[in-house]
């Protein structure tokens, strides 16, 4: 089973270029599948039948295999890697027959990308920047790019120096998504203004530190590239400096939500906000429009003298 496994994670790192945190994903999912399947008394996976996909997938929602119950969308998350495997292996010609081929992943329900105001972007932008040194130098350019761009906080903190074009009137930063796709943002001023501040006075400090020199832009006090898990950290501390309600559910996603939801709300077409955000699909991005069509009709239900 296990070797089956590795030979399908290399697949899709070798032919599909996903991602580390991806491909962990899968590793997880796949663990906690054929450890199931063991316990079943399956050593290979040709052993495997259709009614051990649809149990397995009763058990994670059930949380009857011994670990955590599954939400509808982990559930589903969890059956496409185990589809994608079965799929695999029969068309490498390890197996005879998908066993997984008719199992369909629950339907998640729609939910609405939380945004928080303009006025709340503004706050949290503000107490990030509070304090003296270059740590709020690079939190504040940190924040404002995330919210200037739409950037998934990876792609952030993956950003090179040599990502970002400074260039006046075109500035721009070039983000390495999901699958090793690439896309070019522009770089609005506020943005723009924050990552050169912090170019100039607080990231040459903060290389001091490395050893090796990193040649990414953000960077924590030893000198080396901010993780995902630190920029998190930043996030948490600003909305908590800044008052924000509910700054516990405040995450870096939540500042690429409110990225697409105020372009909308400004009139931006959607597809445009697709390139943007790095979708592949029109479809999630237009989940989006739900939040704007929301916002729209709660402002008529107030101001219209005949909407009540």
């Amino acid at each position: 089973m296990d070797a089956a496994v590795e030979l399908y994670l290399a697949h899709l790192s070798a032919e599909r270029g996903l991602s580390t945190n991806t491909l962990l994903a899968y590793r997880r999912d796949l663990t906690r599948y054929t450890a199931f399947l063991v316990s079943r008394g399956h050593s290979a996976p040709a052993d495997v039948a259709a009614p051990d996909v649809e149990d397995f997938l009763v058990a994670v929602r059930a949380g009857s295999d011994g670990r955590t119950a599954l939400s509808d969308s982990s559930a589903a998350r969890i059956v496409v890697a185990v589809r994608g495997w079965h799929k695999f292996l029969l068309l490498g010609g390890v197996t005879g027959v998908d066993p997984a081929r008719a199992v369909k992943p629950p339907a998640p329900p729609k939910r609405l990308p939380k945004a928080i105001s303009v006025e709340d972007v503004e706050r949290l932008l503000d107490a990030a920047g509070l304090g003296d040194g270059p740590v709020p130098l690079r939190d504040r350019a940190l924040l404002e790019l995330v919210y200037g761009t739409g950037a998934r906080i990876s792609e952030a903190v993956g950003l090179d120096v040599d990502d970002v074009d400074r260039t006046p009137g075109r500035a721009a930063v070039r983000l390495i998504s999901k699958g090793s796709k690439e896309r070019v943002v522009p770089l609005g001023a506020f943005a723009l203004e924050a990552v050169e501040t912090y170019l100039v006075l607080a990231r040459p400090t903060l290389a001091v530190g490395s050893t090796g020199g990193s040649p990414g832009v953000f960077l924590n006090t030893r000198g080396a590239r901010l993780s995902r898990q630190s920029a998190w950290a930043v996030l948490r501390l600003a909305a908590e400096r800044a008052g924000l309600a509910g700054a516990e559910q405040i995450s870096p996603h939540t500042l690429r939500h409110s990225f697409a939801t105020h372009l909308l709300a400004g009139g931006a077409d959607v597809r445009v906000v697709q390139e943007l955000l790095g979708h592949a699909s029109v479809t999630t991005t237009q989940l989006y429009t739900m939040v704007t069509s929301d916002t729209l009709r709660e402002v008529y239900a107030a101001s219209h003298p005949r909407a009540r």
